[in-house]
């Protein structure tokens, strides 16, 4: 394979990963490292340096249309990166003395349960209005965003410190796998903290980009992060982002999340396969 090719698959790969990444909250990682890893036989450790990078890219292309429109919340995002933060370097650090074959099994069971949950919030309805907490009220946490006919709609938050908690394990996942965890973080916001779904996933993307970049700098101090492999992946990612803010603010992406799982399903499958078998 010729460096051309090798550098447009990378590029139409990242564009594919930042575009489902922006659409589902979940960060292109999540495609990213099996895309590397898989197709094009990068060492994982490698993979997910390159990965954060493409997370911080994803953040920041879509982060700003998210904030623009009225979708993500700053605030809450802001006062959960602090959880984030602290469990993404110490996954980054912990990503260092793990075996890369248990890092690989690590990562599939990630993917497995981050297609659950996008399987489960593309059948879940929109949650009522709830009535709120104590910790929301003092910390002035909820707000409104707009809706389908250009309204806006209201919501409380709830089960604050709940929400914190998982984000610690979320940030602690994105440093030891460089996926963005923004599974667990629209887990958090979506189930623990009662925020409605889009809420939930461009505030996630608005996150995932502070919790790459705390992560990031140990895997550059390591020697992980190869700026040949990072350029055309960020420039995919960032394109691929840009055009799933402007698909996600028009579109409800129900039946995209759908092949979106069975996707992340055979990647995982196939990633703890070559695992257990040594070739990866």
């Amino acid at each position: 394979m010729t460096l051309f090719t090798f550098t447009g698959l990378l590029f139409l790969g990242s564009l594919f990963a930042g575009l489902l990444g922006a659409l589902t909250g979940l960060g292109g990682g999540v495609l990213l490292v099996p895309f590397l890893t898989l197709g094009l036989h990068v060492d994982i450790r490698y993979a997910v340096g390159v990965s954060l990078i493409s997370v911080i890219a994803t953040s920041s292309g879509s982060a700003a249309a998210y904030v623009r429109e009225g979708y993500s919340s700053v605030r809450i995002g802001m006062f959960l990166e602090v959880a984030t933060t602290m469990g993404a370097i110490l996954g980054a650090f912990l990503a260092t003395v793990i075996h890369t074959q248990m890092l690989a099994i690590i990562f599939g069971v990630v993917l497995i349960y981050s297609a659950f949950l996008t399987w489960q919030q593309a059948r879940k309805p929109v949650p009522e209005l709830k009535i709120g907490s104590p910790w929301s009220d003092k910390l002035k946490l909820s707000g409104d965003y707009p809706g389908p006919d250009g309204t806006r709609i209201q919501y409380q938050v709830d089960n604050v410190s709940g929400g914190f908690s998982l984000m610690f394990v979320a940030g602690t996942l994105s440093g030891l796998l460089g996926i963005g965890s923004g599974a667990v973080k629209v887990l958090a916001m979506d189930h623990a903290m009662r925020l409605p779904f889009k809420v939930s996933t461009t505030t996630s993307n608005f996150m995932i980009g502070v919790t790459a970049a705390a992560s990031a700098g140990v895997y550059l101090r390591r020697g992980y992060i190869d700026p040949i492999l990072s350029f055309p992946v960020m420039l995919g990612v960032l394109a691929g982002a840009l055009l799933g803010a402007r698909i996600l603010t028009k579109t409800h992406p129900k039946h995209l999340r759908l092949v979106f799982s069975l996707v992340v399903v055979m990647l995982a499958a196939e990633m703890v396969y070559r695992a257990i078998r040594g070739t990866i």
